[in-house]
């Protein structure tokens, strides 16, 4: 219902939805930029919701408790115990994720590789890893606000880390954030261009 709640706002203030990425493709994880902004949620939950898959996102599981947990579960967040992979010497945190999918048919992980909304110069590239891991493609999913766009963009099966990160940077590199003196691409490949 939220989700719901959050396309009608979406679609009330002129966003646009755009799939590129054809329905056979159900699993998958799933990078969201640019992150700029709180109100980064309300595109990122219509996405969500207009892709109409079984997309989901990782939040501290200490969140999924009373009173919070129900309206947590009700729009998608999955609780983790991050101290598992702290504790272990043998499974990291993108096991734990990758294990995720193997968990769960028809799963889509929605991740921000900026990892905040201040500005970052070295996004968090363990979304690649998990995606290795679970043997699943990345889709690059985005909220244009120059465009007032949103939605599923180019498919990457990784292959190449380093010319993979150059594709995703060069996908982003003409969008808007909300508050866009926030949005920066990793350093490590903006100023390159992929193949």
């Amino acid at each position: 219902m939220f989700r719901f709640l959050c396309t009608l706002i979406f679609k009330a203030t002129g966003w646009k939805f755009k799939n590129d990425v054809p329905d056979s493709l159900r699993s998958f994880v799933f990078i969201g930029a640019p992150h700029t902004s709180n109100f980064d949620f309300i595109p990122a939950m219509s996405v969500a919701y207009l892709m109409k898959r079984n997309a989901r996102f990782v939040i501290k599981k200490e969140w999924m408790k009373f009173p919070l947990g129900s309206f947590f579960k009700s729009i998608g967040a999955i609780g983790v115990d991050r101290n598992i992979s702290k504790e272990s010497k043998t499974i990291s945190y993108t096991d734990i994720m990758a294990q995720l999918f193997k968990d769960n048919s028809d799963f889509v992980l929605m991740i921000a590789p900026e990892g905040t909304r201040s500005p970052n110069k070295h996004w968090k590239t363990g979304f690649y890893y998990i995606a290795q891991k679970a043997n699943v493609p990345i889709v690059l999913g985005y909220a244009d606000y120059k465009t007032k766009e949103a939605g599923l963009g180019m498919v990457i099966y990784p292959e190449d880390f380093d010319q993979d990160m150059m594709k995703i940077t060069d996908f982003y590199r003409r969008m808007e954030g909300k508050r866009n003196e926030n949005f920066l691409l990793d350093e490590r490949y903006s100023g390159k261009t992929s193949q």
